[in-house]
């Protein structure tokens, strides 16, 4: 009689475990997503001053207001010794149009952006500024930086 009634109290007591393990839980962790958006806050802020154009550049500097976009544009890089970048991808100069229209994303109405370093011949930028120009784009800025002072 005494083995019955240990072994139903057993029993009941396993019910009553079972009983709270499978109660739901009614608490969101949101460590684990804490974590893990200052992960990606951390790579995106590591990651954004490697996103721009890498050719070295000493821009001249003026007092002209920056222009506003909507579409990242196309920077087109004169350096110092006349070689000719298409962002940080260095091409002859014979092939400057044909590669453009083959990255333009709006054909014609694409921005360019022509950045050329202050002691680079004006020549060499003006012959790429006249082929653009020449192929039909129209949407052409050259890229400076503010002036200091008064």
């Amino acid at each position: 009689m005494g083995m019955s009634v240990g072994s139903s109290g057993g029993r009941a007591g396993r019910r009553g475990r079972r009983g709270r393990h499978s109660a739901p839980i009614s608490e969101i962790n949101v460590t684990p997503f804490v974590d893990v958006v200052l992960v990606l806050l951390i790579i995106f802020m590591v990651s954004a001053p490697l996103l721009t154009v890498g050719v070295p550049i000493d821009l001249p500097e003026t007092r002209a207001t920056p222009m506003e976009g909507d579409v990242e544009p196309i920077a087109i890089s004169v350096d110092v010794d006349g070689r000719v970048f298409i962002q940080d991808t260095e091409i002859p100069l014979d092939e400057l149009i044909p590669k453009l229209e083959a990255i333009a994303v709006n054909g014609y109405d694409q921005r360019l952006y022509v950045r050329g370093d202050q002691d680079a011949d004006y020549g060499v930028i003006m012959k790429v500024m006249g082929r653009i120009n020449a192929a039909g784009y129209k949407r052409i800025g050259l890229v400076t930086l503010e002036e200091q002072g008064s």
